[in-house]
């Protein structure tokens, strides 16, 4: 029981990562209704930022990540007014297929400016192992379970308390009527953009303390496809449950069937989950009158 638990826990700790991680394909998904390819990019781009400001200028790390989160705020900002709204009236597969090609844009540019090689960010999470009562938890593991969830918790906060995350819900439910009550829907999804990408270079951040950091850490926001199914694709609160699942899941899979396991049963999961809730477990089933 005590082995269990503390899979658990260190399942847990992962699955906030994801959650934080997710978070970024929900708020453009659910504020524009396109499936941002190049977000994993954009998480790649922010670490490279940091990594420039806080190493190569000498910064402190609290520096570096206010600037990480203003330089993605405004990228995220940029693509939406130079590409997207260039595309709009366009079909949403031109859409799709220019996120597409905005990632390799950026996975080429990142590679040209900084290299190829592998690169660390040491010492940004405290890796001694932490103790809940007599359960160890890798201190990586823990610290930026506790990142994810303050960051993801802020978000849900400015949603539900600020104007600004007010007439994003608005935008997000319905544009005509966001219109129609004086909101300036251009701006409002230019805003969520740049804040899809500002999550999105806090996960880089993270990710690249964790394990390593190369133009191909982008990859891994592809992973969490998992969680995006499971909680709902236009759900921050199936973000949450979704990430949390799945990292638990995750964990008991490698531990107790083995690792090679361990990348397959999420995605187990997520047929069942399809073949019983298709749009999630805290997806909004769309309805269409014809």
């Amino acid at each position: 029981m005590n082995l269990f638990i503390e899979y658990s826990l260190v399942g847990l700790a992962a699955g906030g990562m994801y959650a934080l991680m997710a978070l970024g394909f929900v708020l453009v998904f659910k504020g524009t209704g396109v499936f941002n390819f190049a977000q994993g990019e954009l998480m790649m781009l922010g670490a490279y930022v940091f990594l420039t400001v806080n190493q190569l200028a000498g910064l402190h790390w609290s520096i570096a990540l206010a600037a990480t989160a203003v330089f993605a705020l405004a990228a995220g900002a940029f693509v939406e007014r130079a590409i997207l709204r260039a595309l709009a009236g366009q079909p949403l597969l031109s859409v799709v297929m220019a996120t597409v090609g905005l990632g390799l844009v950026l996975k080429g540019a990142v590679g040209l400016i900084w290299g190829q090689e592998q690169r660390t960010l040491p010492g940004l999470l405290p890796r001694a192992p932490v103790f809940i009562g007599e359960f160890l938890i890798p201190g990586n593991a823990f610290w930026s379970f506790v990142i994810s969830m303050a960051v993801v918790g802020a978000c849900l906060a400015w949603f539900r308390f600020t104007r600004s995350g007010v007439a994003m819900r608005a935008a997000a439910s319905s544009q005509v009527n966001a219109y129609a009550v004086g909101i300036n829907v251009p701006r409002i999804s230019a805003l969520t953009w740049g804040l899809a990408a500002a999550v999105g270079g806090f996960a880089g951040v993270l990710l690249a303390a964790i394990n390593n950091l190369t133009p191909h850490l982008g990859d891994l926001a592809l992973s969490v496809l998992a969680v995006l199914i499971v909680g709902g694709l236009d759900s921050l609160a199936g973000v949450i449950v979704g990430g949390l699942v799945i990292g638990w899941l995750q964990s008991m899979t490698g531990a107790y069937l083995g690792g090679q396991y361990r990348e397959v049963m999420p995605f187990v999961v997520v047929l069942a989950v399809l073949l019983v809730r298709p749009h999630g477990l805290f997806g909004r089933k769309e309805i269409e009158r014809i």
